[in-house]
């Protein structure tokens, strides 16, 4: 498929087929799209909780009940289910780990360029703690950078995935213990392959967006 053909197929999934598995090679490209993703000053300030067993979705529909209960069966019937986790904050010692963590990986040719880095990533990230004073927002906006350019690369595999704000995160945070991490719930976003019956697919229902003479000014 070709990018319009990707986008144009691309749709919130609204029922999965149950049969149908994600296979072990396409997990692995799953997982580069999410450790891959571009961030502010290489922050990274996420984790991904990865369920492919019945027993790992059944933990993160925990936090799809009670006036969330409707999106529990695509997380109960999809083949595999992301729970997307930000960080809750950030401080010189994981600057430091990310530094040196790309030192490792050869990026640095010199101490100089390293300390340059280090830095940047300070200077920028202070300025959000403490002068906007949205430190928080700023790397959830990272986090949702991430979604985006999943969705769209496991849609060039052929997936058909359901990003669901609709959960219940305190629930989730506790499931996971995530807050005592260091993280907190952000967003779940389940895969697989819809179900022939799903009303939502753009088979039975065309995609609409706003026309190019809105979204658009050419200058």
């Amino acid at each position: 498929m070709n990018l319009k053909e990707i986008l144009n197929r691309r749709y919130t999934t609204k029922e999965y087929d149950t049969s149908k598995k994600i296979s072990d090679a396409d997990m692995t490209e799953i997982k580069n799209l999410l450790r891959m993703s571009p961030s502010s000053v290489n922050l990274q300030p996420w984790h991904f909780i990865v369920a492919e067993t019945t027993e790992g979705k059944a933990r993160i529909a925990k936090g799809a009940q009670g006036f969330f209960s409707f999106n529990a069966p695509k997380v109960t019937n999809a083949s595999a289910v992301v729970l997307f986790c930000v960080k809750t904050d950030a401080d010189d010692a994981y600057y430091q780990h990310i530094a040196d963590t790309e030192d490792k990986d050869g990026r640095f040719p010199n101490k100089d360029v390293k300390n340059g880095f280090l830095g940047a990533v300070k200077t920028f990230t202070d300025i959000h703690k403490y002068d906007l004073k949205d430190l928080q927002h700023w790397m959830e906006k990272q986090v949702y950078l991430n979604i985006g350019s999943f969705l769209l690369g496991v849609a060039s595999l052929g997936l058909d995935a359901t990003p669901m704000e609709g959960i219940d995160v305190k629930a989730l945070d506790k499931e996971f213990g995530l807050r005592e991490k260091g993280f907190t719930t952000l967003v779940a976003v389940s895969l697989g392959y819809h179900a022939e019956s799903d009303f939502n697919s753009t088979e039975k229902t065309p995609k609409s967006r706003l026309p190019e003479s809105e979204t658009f000014t050419a200058i």
